[in-house]
């Protein structure tokens, strides 16, 4: 009988120190003493990733981006070396390999590539040969050879991609939580673990601030039909198991509220009332590589005026948002705002689709908290609110609270039953 292979993704903090790095090769180690074929994939220490973007914004004010791919994918590169060399220690055999030597091929956009295949051959010759397979995560090589980095969060995206090519039973992703929860502990101290949470769920709270799982991971995972278990580093207990609908046999109304303070919202005015000038806005947009999330146009009053277009994006994304309209706005005359104080809050619930009243009891409980809704955009389990980024918190625990997502409420209305 085949022996099943387990892909399993150790994050920053679980590799943080020469500690943290052995604690990690025991957990791998105890997956291939359990009959398992084990691929680990790694991502750098600590905040080994922030030092080198300083170390590069202290030589040159702009990076070049193919240079930063070379210098990012190093932090990686480091933390599976040390790992290999600890379970080798350990008594078994073990070999680290690179993004490109593991066969990770992406396209050729610098510093967010995307995976375009995994050819996976040199990681099956290892663990045929009965080895212990470490892969750098965030990295691969482009279809032009060069180095390419994945993006914050890449090596979520890694682990899950490996997982389908091989057909893994799971893949275990490893943080400093336990798991994915109703809301961010450190905000509502009573929010609750979920045990398994949709992939349609956990794509719309990565899209709106959960941190716990990079967006593209999920994306590649519900595609490719790849079980995720996101679970502590810290403990042995089970975390959340991040499945397929089919596998949910009920959907509660809401699952968790989820925020974000990392957005930054651009205003252009004058902007003329005719075909044509928004796709040329969100064109350029595109070809830099901004994601743009919540969208209104304000409509003229009167033939002939101008509009007004307020857009959300990513604050990382600014700079080279405005670098990119800035030959839009020259050309029609528009001109530009930007706001970096503001926040998101969304609630996300697959059990919304059937529910009315859930947009008026947000609304109702954001106006008794005296907190302005500046835009709104939803999708059929997700309303989005973008408020003042410093009632963000306020938020957050108002709608927690009034959705009844503590781990009190949820054993109150399903006494013996798991929180859901």
């Amino acid at each position: 009988m085949d022996q099943p292979t387990v892909v399993m993704k150790f994050g920053g903090t679980s590799v943080a120190d020469a500690e943290r790095i052995k604690r990690a090769a025991r957990r791998i180690v105890a997956q291939r003493e359990r009959g398992k074929r084990v691929v680990a994939v790694l991502s750098a220490r600590g905040h080994t990733t922030d030092e080198l973007i300083q170390a590069a914004e202290e030589v040159s004010p702009n990076p070049d981006p193919r240079e930063m791919d070379m210098l990012l994918s190093t932090g990686e590169r480091i933390s599976c070396a040390l790992c290999a060399m600890a379970i080798n220690d350990l008594g078994h055999r073990a070999i680290s390999l690179t993004g490109s030597q593991a066969g990770i091929v992406t396209d050729t956009s610098h510093t967010k590539a995307r995976i375009l295949d995994v050819r996976a051959d040199r990681i099956r010759e290892a663990l045929d040969d009965d080895m212990i397979v470490l892969v750098a995560g965030f990295q691969g090589v482009s279809t032009s050879r060069d180095v390419t980095t994945l993006g914050r969060g890449g090596s979520d995206t890694t682990a899950v991609a490996v997982a389908a090519a091989l057909g893994a039973e799971v893949c275990e992703i490893y943080t400093d939580v336990s798991g994915v929860f109703s809301a961010d502990p450190r905000i509502v101290p009573d929010a609750r673990k979920l045990p398994l949470v949709s992939f349609e769920e956990m794509l719309e709270m990565a899209a709106s601030g959960a941190k716990v799982l990079q967006l593209r991971s999920v994306e590649y995972a519900r595609t490719h039909g790849v079980r995720i278990h996101c679970r502590s580093s810290f403990e042995e207990a089970p975390g959340t198991f991040v499945i397929g609908e089919e596998e949910t046999m009920e959907h509660p109304l809401i699952t968790a509220v989820t925020h974000s303070t990392e957005e930054a919202r651009i205003t252009l005015t004058n902007v003329p009332d005719r075909p044509g000038a928004a796709a040329s806005i969100f064109n350029a947009l595109a070809e830099a590589g901004c994601n743009v999330d919540t969208i209104i146009q304000n409509e003229p009053k009167s033939d002939g005026a101008s509009a007004e277009l307020s857009f959300t994006i990513p604050s990382e994304d600014l700079r080279s948002a405005e670098s990119a309209l800035a030959p839009v706005l020259e050309a029609h005359g528009m001109r530009i705002g930007t706001d970096q104080q503001i926040g998101k809050v969304s609630i996300v619930g697959a059990g919304m689709r059937s529910h009315p009243g859930v947009a008026a009891k947000v609304f109702q409980t954001l106006a008794e908290q005296e907190i302005n809704i500046e835009m709104i955009s939803t999708s059929p389990i997700k309303i989005s609110c973008i408020i003042r980024a410093q009632r963000v918190p306020d938020a957050v625990r108002a709608l927690h609270a009034a959705f009844g997502l503590a781990a009190s409420d949820v054993r109150e209305e399903f006494p013996g039953q798991d929180a859901r």
